[in-house]
């Protein structure tokens, strides 16, 4: 069986990280999506699961941490330099806010950062072939 991975996110507004998810470019999974939660796909071996507050507290006594806070930074592969800028665009476009820190470019690797509309920290982004398999160095550009 492929390894999955399912991130879990509270969020305040259900319906808005729905629509803000799919308008990235994720699908959602009605199989494991009610009034409580919902599954959204990035890929065959990356979901999202977005909770309410309730769901959220039913798992663990935790708290939620203030949007503002970054716990953890969340990184999608994209396929190609112009798929991180288009990433991050929706983002904004979306809902979320996009370039919440300075853009990365170390030539053989560029990525973008953007938060979901909960402040959810997000990273699109591209490695070069080449450079993920080991072809040429991975040095950062001049």
């Amino acid at each position: 069986m492929t390894r999955m991975i399912f991130v879990n996110l509270p969020v305040t507004d259900l319906d808005r990280a729905k629509a803000f998810y799919t308008g990235i470019g994720f699908v959602n999974e009605p199989r494991f999506t009610d009034e409580t939660a919902a599954c959204m796909v990035w890929s065959e071996s990356i979901y999202v699961m977005v909770l309410t507050h309730e769901k959220w507290k039913g798992f663990t006594d935790r708290p939620i941490p203030d949007s503002g806070s970054s716990e953890v930074m969340l990184c999608l592969s994209c396929d190609s330099r112009e798929d991180v800028d288009a990433l991050n665009a929706l983002a904004g476009r979306h809902g979320g806010t996009a370039d919440i820190s300075p853009p990365s470019d170390y030539g053989f690797m560029m990525s973008r950062s953007f938060t979901d509309p909960d402040g959810h920290f997000w990273e699109a982004m591209w490695m070069d072939p080449a450079a993920a398999s080991g072809e040429v160095p991975m040095e950062p550009a001049a």
